[in-house]
């Protein structure tokens, strides 16, 4: 194997042209309404964030964290949405937002519709501003295979 470190230096010093373009992630909302007609009154974000995360906490993450890994998946298929929608990539944000509300006894007999969309927040002087790229349109939640 000729220049066997020519090979192994890419991944040892990371590129700066990794990505093609640094911008926001888009963020999943959802709601469940009654209709299909009705437009959901609050709009939640789906799997946000823990505002505190401890160091044993951080620790552990590192050797086994699948919910992160599958959210960073739900983040690639919110980022093909607004970039070039595919059937495919709704249907697995579906999946996994009614798969969470089914495991969740408080939402796992609520109503029946489920809406998503997909926002980019920025900063916008002092406050943060909203903006909706992307709204599916509902689906019955019965109708969603989940996993």
């Amino acid at each position: 194997m000729p220049r066997p470190l020519t090979l192994l230096l890419p991944a040892l010093i990371p590129s700066w042209n990794f990505f093609d373009v640094i911008a926001p992630s888009p963020r999943v909302q959802y709601g469940l309404t009654a209709t299909a007609e009705t437009e959901p009154k609050a709009w939640l974000e789906f799997r946000p964030r823990p505002e505190r995360v401890s160091l044993l906490q951080m620790a552990q993450r590192l050797l086994w964290n699948p919910e992160r890994n599958e959210s960073l998946f739900l983040t690639s298929c919110a980022e093909r949405l607004v970039q070039q929608p595919t059937r495919h990539s709704e249907d697995e944000i579906f999946k996994r937002i009614a798969a969470d509300l089914a495991a969740d006894p408080d939402t796992a007999e609520g109503p029946p519709w489920l809406w998503f969309r997909l926002v980019f927040i920025s900063r916008d002087g002092d406050g943060l501003s909203q903006e909706v790229l992307f709204e599916a349109l509902p689906r019955r939640r019965s109708d969603i295979a989940i996993r």
